[in-house]
């Protein structure tokens, strides 16, 4: 079925998708993943930080870009495995 104000799940995606679409970047399931992943990304930092492992700075720096990079395309990814896993937290990590 195609995506119309008439066949969207909630009027926020339909009738007032006009209005409201820059809070994707924010609310979407693209959002959700590019900020879990970031999350992932400064919890391996603190880990490292505490010094279970050694990462240097420039490391820390190269993982920080991981979430400013991340694309639809790698949030797909996660989505095909997350049919594997059926957890998408695991899926980011």
């Amino acid at each position: 079925m195609d995506l119309n104000s008439l066949t969207a799940l909630s009027p926020i995606d339909g009738r007032y998708r006009g209005q409201v679409s820059h809070l994707s970047a924010y609310f979407s399931e693209y959002a959700l993943m590019r900020y879990r992943v970031r999350v992932e990304v400064e919890y391996l930092i603190a880990l490292s930080d505490r010094g279970l492992f050694h990462l240097n700075a420039q490391k820390a720096n190269r993982l920080r870009e991981v979430p400013e990079t991340f694309t639809p395309d790698l949030a797909q990814e996660i989505k095909n495995l997350e049919k594997v896993t059926n957890h998408d937290v695991k899926a980011v990590e």
